[in-house]
């Protein structure tokens, strides 16, 4: 399998001029571990995940280096300490050279690059523009869907899927996040759901795509107030089965 059978297309991103406490909230409404950081050009600058904001002077756990070691560090290093834990825009706290995939490379290749990087999403770029993301939810929501032996994927799987896709972000319910995998004609629904309706309209969409055999919903339900979420029901089910 590669990138562009599990990837996420939906990217949520943000810009440089994003402020800290805007990108913290998407991430929390979004249950995402990190963002794209997107610049006017449409072209990727960097990323900002969960570990930029645990060194923040808000929750008062800035870095206290001994004295000896500022010394040895010298000022540049307290200086980006300081903008880390006191910047309030994402391009003042985010990584500037995110590592990246494309859409052909393959999934060992992903979780060599997550382990020896530990790290937890990969944006997929073609060119410069940021065209997917693959996240550890991503690969583990592979294992969970295709954990039975079944045959490589063939043309007509990665054709239901692109026609799933391509059918639900055209309207206004589609999940956030939304990642279809597709095997031997069943389909795995996975992404963010803010109203339950939603849920069924995903399903009957997938059904509707020529091909299609059988369709698995993993989507979650989030109350963006409260960040409240549940797990669909089928996913609740073999929970209990278990």
């Amino acid at each position: 399998m590669r990138a562009h059978q599990i990837m996420t297309r939906s990217v949520i991103s943000v810009t440089p001029e994003t402020s800290i406490v805007d990108a913290a909230n998407l991430m929390l409404q979004r249950h995402v571990s990190g963002l794209p950081v997107i610049d006017g050009q449409g072209k990727l600058v960097g990323i900002v995940s969960e570990g930029d904001f645990l060194r923040r002077s808000e929750i008062g756990t800035q870095r206290k280096r001994r004295n000896w070691l500022r010394f040895i560090l010298g000022p540049g290093t307290s200086a980006n300490d300081f903008v880390g834990e006191h910047g309030r825009k994402v391009g003042e706290v985010m990584t500037t050279t995110p590592v990246t995939i494309n859409e052909d490379t393959a999934l060992a290749e992903i979780a060599d690059l997550m382990e020896q990087k530990n790290i937890k999403r990969l944006p997929v770029v073609r060119g410069d523009k940021v065209v997917g993301i693959v996240s550890r939810a991503s690969l583990l929501q592979a294992v969970a869907s295709l954990a039975r032996q079944v045959p490589d994927p063939t043309a007509d799987d990665d054709h239901i899927r692109n026609r799933i896709i391509d059918t639900m972000e055209k309207t206004d319910w589609c999940p956030y996040g939304l990642n279809v995998i597709v095997r031997d004609g069943i389909v795995h629904l996975s992404g963010v759901i803010t109203e339950e309706r939603s849920r069924q309209a995903a399903i009957v969409a997938a059904e509707n795509v020529e091909g299609v055999k059988k369709v698995h919903d993993h989507l979650c339900w989030v109350d963006t107030i409260t960040g409240v979420y549940l797990n669909s029901p089928e996913d609740d089910r073999l929970a209990k089965a278990g």
